[in-house]
């Protein structure tokens, strides 16, 4: 997939008004065709990168038991760790699915905005962190990780809104205490090709604004199913993020912009398809109470939004215990 589109965020950020709006223009382009690229030029500090890679693999070399005492603490809970056969993401979408082979460590906020007393919200989006025993460098990587995909984030959604003809802080007020999630992904090495239909991970789109997928340096076996209705791989970038789009810009921009189904597949053995691969994921959510209306920009004059507006956080929500086992 060699024409996999890259867009350089710092070459976006300093250039003059003609030149930006012409990468304004191709990133528009690119959500309105696949709603997947590479963002390069990110400015993110690669030792907070490397920090968070390191201890999550640690984190998943432990064993099973050390690793299940900051499991959820009930059905349902959305943070902490969830092991092998626990989670299957196509039937996000109404599919039946063996589950997943992959386990993950999973976590939300930081900080909650003050005066939050939604029940729905605090007991959600807003639950505590749980945190690995024994592992301070893990709380430390993945809290600076996590400050780092919020601000790379706001800054792609400034970009976005440019891309759609809106003012360039036009999503700020939607993102002031974003509901984000991260996980932590590892798909452990196998010894045996799986039986058929059992993924890494079943065909999904992602519920949010955007997500934000730093995939291990050289792993394959991510797809996409592009507009010909085919499955195409989407290879690593060096130095770069593989960003999409989720389902709530999709319906924000009245679908202008694609939230692409994709999946992680077994590669031949061969091909390394047997092997553990690691990835980590930020799943960038606006606000619990944004209302997500169709975009001005994104509709015609005199023509109707095929969606009604929704609330951020339940959308979210009624997503996630769609994937529960």
């Amino acid at each position: 997939m060699t024409d996999f589109p890259v867009f350089d965020l710092g070459a976006f950020e300093s250039a003059d008004p003609a030149e930006r709006a012409k990468h304004a223009a191709e990133l528009d382009r690119i959500c309105r065709e696949t709603g997947f690229l590479a963002i390069a030029n990110h400015g993110v500090d690669p030792q907070t990168i490397s920090n968070l890679t390191s201890a999550a693999r640690a984190f998943f070399d432990r064993s099973p038991e050390e690793k299940h005492k900051v499991a959820p603490p009930y059905p349902g809970y959305p943070y902490g760790y969830l092991g092998p056969g626990t989670e299957a993401l196509a039937k996000s979408r109404n599919a039946a699915s063996p589950p997943d082979l992959k386990e993950s460590f999973n976590g939300g906020p930081l900080k909650r905005p003050p005066g939050m007393d939604d029940p729905e919200a605090l007991a959600f989006c807003f639950a505590d962190n749980l945190w690995p025993e024994n592992a301070p460098e893990f709380r430390d990587a993945w809290q600076a990780y996590y400050r780092a995909m919020t601000d790379l984030a706001s800054r792609i959604m400034r970009a976005f809104a440019e891309a759609l003809d809106l003012e360039t802080t036009f999503f700020d007020p939607f993102i002031q205490y974003p509901v984000s999630a991260m996980r932590a992904l590892n798909y452990p090495e196998l010894e045996v090709a799986p039986p058929e239909g059992q993924l890494r991970a079943g065909a999904h789109s992602d519920y949010g604004s955007l997500t934000i997928l730093l995939p291990d340096a050289g792993s394959r076996g991510l797809e996409i199913f592009t507009p010909e209705g085919t499955w195409r791989e989407v290879p690593p970038v060096d130095g770069a993020f593989v960003i999409n789009i989720g389902d709530l810009m999709a319906r924000w921009t009245n679908d202008r912009w694609v939230s692409t189904l994709h999946r992680v597949v077994n590669v031949a053995p061969e091909l390394g398809g047997l092997k553990r691969r690691q990835s980590i994921a930020f799943f960038h959510q606006p606000d619990w109470h944004a209302e997500i209306a169709t975009l001005p920009s994104c509709l015609a004059e005199g023509e109707v939004s095929k969606y009604e507006p929704v609330l951020s956080g339940p959308y979210l929500m009624s997503k996630f215990k769609s994937t529960v086992m």
